[in-house]
């Protein structure tokens, strides 16, 4: 897979992961409106826009930090998906399926920060 088409794949798989996780939290209960579905969208959300952004970047340790930013907001996704599985918030099948798809999106930035680090 060449470069381009591996930032593009990534892009794709985060975009993906964001819109699952927003159709996963329409069915939580009302009174998480505020709390764990609105910090749980964020957190996604906060994984392509700081992607995004630091692919925008010219100097490489400011486009570095944006993609750490975005692999810490994918460990704080990751996790609110745990929480909201144990208090039942969503499915063993949503959860695994956004799990899986997290962790894909987690080895392509952490192949990402260690390219940059290396180089």
């Amino acid at each position: 897979m060449g470069k381009e088409n591996f930032f593009s794949d990534l892009k794709q798989k985060a975009d993906e992961y964001v819109h699952l996780v927003y159709k996963i939290t329409k069915h939580f209960p009302k009174e998480e409106m505020y709390g764990v579905s609105s910090q749980t969208r964020r957190a996604t959300l906060s994984i392509i826009l700081n992607y995004i952004e630091g692919f925008a970047r010219q100097r490489m340790a400011v486009r570095r930090n944006f993609w750490q930013i975005s692999y810490g907001s994918l460990k704080e996704s990751k996790y609110l998906l745990n929480f909201s599985l144990i208090e039942g918030y969503l499915s063993q099948e949503e959860y695994d399926k956004a799990i899986a798809l997290a962790e894909e999106i987690g080895a392509m930035l952490w192949t990402v920060l260690q390219s940059i680090k290396s180089s």
